[in-house]
């Protein structure tokens, strides 16, 4: 397949596959086409008895961001009993859109019996983009998975909004055919200022766990509540129990701050969940 653009932009395709092999998760497969793709896996995690050790993997795109008329594909497998934790280098950039049309990014992430955590950092959506952005995770009976996404609207440090520019943003958790959590969203410059969408917030984020219960619900809204009252008031975070799935909105006038609190939730979750302590990528550090 060609990474030239037939309507003006690059096409990326990146797959991967997780396995256990030896009380390990490695990467077992991993195929790309265009700029999309993923370095050496990292376990920084140690090994916990009864327990395979997780796979720490960064997906890298190259060009350093999204532009019109680019389409990313990017599909990922957790067979039984692996655990990956998958994140991003930098925030994903999102620039204005051009002759070429909208930019599209796909991301299936399928779950069989393993552990997901999906933990990009933010996208960053400019002035005038247009994007097409979902996320379909497919879970086993026995899989877990915990997961966000994050979103920056405009440009605030330059007091931009996305002016002329448009999302269309859908977060989908099934599990087995059935649905847990569909989510979908239309935003363009009116949603982000009017008071019945954004109230001229800038930031916005779901995050979710499966399988959660009460203790998890409980942690969760304990470590934000303490947190958004002493350093963050500007956001709005609500977390619920919707069957088994933990469920985390949240709107903030600056992502860094939105990030900062998704992070404080995982590490009060994760343990709940995975019966794991939070190990954040090394990444994120840098």
């Amino acid at each position: 397949m060609s990474v030239a653009a037939l309507a003006g932009g690059w096409r990326a395709q990146l797959a991967l596959e997780f396995e256990a092999i030896a009380g390990r998760t490695r990467l077992a497969r991993r195929k790309h086409v265009g700029p999309l793709l993923v370095q050496r896996g990292f376990h920084p995690e140690g090994a916990v008895p009864g327990q395979v050790e997780p796979c720490h993997l960064y997906i890298i795109h190259p060009p350093g961001g999204v532009a019109s008329g680019d389409a990313l594909d990017l599909d990922v497998a957790v067979a039984r009993g692996a655990h990956a934790l998958l994140t991003t280098p930098a925030a994903g950039k999102f620039y204005r859109c051009g002759a070429a049309g909208l930019a599209r990014v796909t991301q299936t992430l399928k779950v069989a019996g393993g552990t997901l955590e999906w933990l990009p950092q933010e996208n960053i959506y400019y002035p005038d983009a247009v994007v097409e952005l979902r996320t379909l995770v497919q879970l086993s009976a026995a899989a877990r998975f915990i997961g966000w996404e994050i979103g920056c609207l405009g440009l605030p440090a330059s007091a931009q909004s996305l002016a002329g520019g448009s999302l269309r943003l859908a977060l989908e958790l099934w599990q087995e055919g059935r649905p847990l959590w569909l989510e979908r969203l239309a935003l363009d410059a009116e949603a982000q200022a009017a008071r019945w969408g954004m109230a001229g917030r800038n930031a916005l984020g779901t995050a979710l766990a499966y399988p959660a219960g009460p203790l998890a619900l409980e942690r969760s809204r304990a470590s934000l509540a303490a947190d958004t009252a002493a350093n963050c008031a500007g956001i709005t975070i609500a977390c619920t129990l919707v069957d088994e799935v933990l469920v985390c909105r949240a709107t903030a006038g600056r992502a860094d701050q939105l990030k900062d609190a998704f992070v404080r939730w995982w590490r009060a979750v994760r343990p709940a969940l995975l019966g794991r302590e939070a190990v954040p990528p090394r990444i994120w550090n840098t």
